[in-house]
Order: C-alpha cells, then sequence, then structure tokens
C-alpha cells in the first residue's frame, strides 16, 4: 500500500521522482547503512507526518537536527520526551516567558503540541551525521525544502514564517504571498540569541496575526 503523505502528496511524489532527489536517497542509504546518522529514518519526515498541508499555521524554520544521540525526532529544535531541552530550545522558552509573560505550555523539550496546532517544525536540511553539523548541506535538502516554502507560499490562507538566523533567512526570497507574514530574527542559539533573537516576540505577533483568522497558538 503507498504511503500517503497527510496532505502533502502531491508536492512529495512530484519532488521525489526528480534526479536530485534520487540522488540525495542514494546518498542516505549509504549514510544510515555505514554512520551514525539522525534522526531515525522513520522520523527524517515527522514534520510533515505531524502536521498536515491544509492545516499549517506557522513555520518555524530551523537548520539542520541535532546531532547528538537521541537528541533528533524530525522536528526542528524539539527533543524527545525525557531528553534535556538544549539551549537553543531553552532560549526559545525564554523568549516565550519573557514575550507572553507567562511559561511554555510544552512539558520537557517534545514540541509535538506545537506541530498538531499547525505549527511546521521545519529545518532546511533533514538530516545529519553525529557530531557533525551542515555535514548534509549541499546534498539536495535544500532544494527540496525550497520546494516546500513555495508549496506553502502558493496557498491562498495566510500564515506566519519564523525565519531564525542566517540559513533561514536566506528562504525569505520565495516567500512572495502579501497574505503571509514574514518574521525575521537571530538565531536562537547560544552564540546568537542575544545578536537579534531574545525581544524579537515573534509568539505574541504570531498570535496576533492569526487572531485575525480565528486562529491561536499555545505556545
Amino acid at each position: 500500500m503507498e504511503r500517503t503523505y497527510n496532505g502533502w502528496d502531491d508536492l512529495f511524489h512530484q519532488e521525489f521522482a526528480k534526479p536530485y532527489f534520487i540522488e540525495l536517497k542514494k546518498f542516505l542509504v549509504e549514510q544510515y547503512a555505514t554512520k551514525s546518522i539522525y534522526p531515525p529514518k522513520r522520523l527524517i519526515l515527522n514534520a510533515f507526518d505531524q502536521t498536515a498541508y491544509d492545516d499549517v499555521n506557522v513555520v518555524i524554520l530551523g537548520q539542520d537536527p541535532y546531532y547528538n544521540a537521541g537528541q533528533a525526532m524530525g522536528l526542528s529544535f524539539s527533543v524527545p520526551q525525557g531528553v534535556l531541552p538544549p539551549m537553543s530550545l531553552a532560549n526559545i522558552f525564554k523568549e516565550i516567558r519573557d514575550d507572553l509573560g507567562y511559561s511554555t505550555s510544552i512539558v520537557g523539550g517534545d514540541l509535538t503540541p506545537w506541530a498538531r496546532q499547525g505549527v511546521l517544525l521545519l529545518n532546511t536540511v533533514l538530516t545529519v551525521e553525529e557530531g557533525k553539523p551542515n555535514s548534509h548541506q549541499n546534498k539536495g535538502w535544500e532544494r527540496f525544502t525550497d520546494e516546500v516554502i513555495r508549496h506553502l507560499n502558493a496557498r491562498e490562507r495566510g500564515m506566519v514564517f519564523m525565519l531564525w538566523g542566517r540559513n533561514a533567512y536566506a528562504k525569505k526570497q520565495l516567500i512572495t504571498g502579501q497574505q503571509h507574514l514574514i518574521l525575521t530574527a537571530a538565531h536562537p542559539s547560544p552564540l546568537s540569541a542575544h545578536n537579534g533573537f531574545f525581544g524579537c516576540g515573534h509568539f505574541s505577533k504570531a498570535n496576533e496575526y492569526l487572531a485575525k483568522q480565528y486562529r491561536e497558538i499555545k505556545w
């Protein structure tokens, strides 16, 4: 039985058949067979499994998955239940508290409850080798996630794009629809959070925008 992709089928079937993606798949088969690659294979497309195309309210764009064992789960910035939130995620929770005046609704570091409210937790690159950040850059994932952004941009109902850091900001040119809200800031990592992430107010701005559509994210 052919797998369905939560409303992403048209895009996925089109992209999966292209030469670049066939080469990417060959690369991944070899990588997973010979090295420690994250997230686990079954979770590579977890962001799309958790958030249907028609349900997307917010896109939070990260860089590539966490590269330490047990952290990556196919949702940008998220870690499985029971895993201590990394500093980037801790900084996101701090900004939520400072911005909204109350603490996040998330228990631990698993952001699946956000995904189920329509927050697409997408990385620009969807896999990584253990201990080697950016090790799967320029293998084809960027082209794939460009197409995801274009596909969302074409949707009639507006959404919020949160672009954090240089890699995410590079996608801004793909978002041309006037119906969308684009929010940019520094990456929440400890190296850059104090240079433009803290104080960005993205979570309140997102909900102010979504309120016009009678929607809200319980951050």
